[in-house]
């Protein structure tokens, strides 16, 4: 089975998985679609959460969600936090407990929003098996790590992937300004 199929048939498992779904989910009797554009995402309590071909975007998951997550056919976590943010959970023992992968960009605030930063994102959100759930606390950074990563890889407007981030969570015109410079040094660059 090739890799596309693979990761459409664990965004169905996702779909189907008790306490997550689309928030546009089919009604009962009717088959899970897995759709190109990015829509909205219920599981369990994670209060902002959106999906897109296999890479669930979303607010700080419970341990409860990582569980529903898992259940759902998510293969990787992927933090964008700093462990000092969440003192009382140890994320990476208990993603890892779980069985899956897990793995951590920790940035906070513009002046650790760096190239290397956009670099690894990137490249986690083009080459991970997919489900990824990708979180930070509010979505905000999710939606500036998904801005180059649309424009760049994704070949849309600017325009599009900035309201396409600004739906995910993207709230910070300073972590907005750090997407556009990047997206332009790399198209410089090449």
């Amino acid at each position: 089975m090739n890799r596309i199929a693979m990761n459409l048939l664990a965004c169905l498992l996702l779909l189907m998985s008790p306490g997550c779904r689309s928030t546009d989910a089919p009604t009962e009797g009717h088959q899970a679609e897995v759709t190109e554009v990015l829509e909205p995402f219920e599981c369990g309590t994670i209060t902002r959460l959106h999906t897109y071909q296999g890479v669930f975007l979303a607010s700080q998951p419970s341990p409860e969600d990582l569980e529903q997550a898992k259940a759902g056919g998510v293969v990787t976590v992927v933090s964008l936090r700093h462990a000092s943010e969440h003192p009382d959970f140890d994320e990476k023992h208990f993603v890892e407990g779980l069985g899956l992968r897990y793995i951590n960009i920790p940035w906070n605030g513009a002046d650790e929003l760096t190239d290397a930063v956009f670099d690894r994102a990137r490249d986690v959100l083009r080459n991970e098996h997919r489900p990824v759930l990708m979180h930070c606390s509010s979505a905000n950074r999710v939606g500036a790590v998904w801005l180059p990563w649309r424009v760049l890889d994704g070949c849309i407007e600017f325009e599009e992937a900035l309201a396409e981030a600004k739906i995910i969570g993207l709230r910070s015109p300073a972590y907005e300004e750090a997407a556009r410079a990047y997206i332009e040094r790399i198209r410089r660059s090449h």
